[in-house]
């Protein structure tokens, strides 16, 4: 007999994760060059940057993978520490602009990024919410285990 199917990742979900995984490559990209060329122009800057590209990267893969419990508390805080981050940076960036000689990710919001650092941790968040992991069914051969 074969195991029920998986259901997939379907619609926003998958739109969500599509945009994660671009983010991901648009800030690695961005930091990587950043980095390697003018480190010492902008280093808080390009720091920001790369950090923000490893918290795309890992929010890419726990939303993916967010039906798995471990993963589903992985995208919560992958996406809570994005959204603080590009608060702060965004704010940061208005009220203390000599902080950053050069733009990173979140600064002014994701403004070079067409503000989606700004709205995709708050769809990313409502995902979250609306799509939590299935609980696991108790059986009788399970719950004797378990006591």
């Amino acid at each position: 007999m074969s195991s029920p199917a998986r259901p997939r990742m379907t619609g926003i979900g998958r739109v969500l994760v599509i945009v994660y995984a671009i983010m991901a490559l648009g800030a690695t990209g961005r930091s990587f060059v950043q980095i390697v060329e003018r480190f010492d122009e902008a280093p808080l800057a390009y720091t920001l940057s790369a950090a923000s590209a490893v918290v795309y990267i890992v929010a890419t893969l726990a939303l993916v993978f967010a039906g798995r419990r471990g993963w589903y508390v992985v995208a919560w805080v992958a996406i809570v520490f994005e959204l603080v981050g590009v608060l702060v940076v965004g704010t940061l960036s208005l009220v203390a602009p000599e902080l950053f000689a050069h733009d990173s990710v979140w600064s002014f919001y994701g403004r070079g990024y067409l503000f989606v650092p700004l709205v995709l941790p708050f769809l990313g968040l409502w995902w979250l919410a609306t799509h939590r992991p299935a609980a696991r069914q108790t059986t009788p051969d399970t719950a004797a285990v378990a006591s």
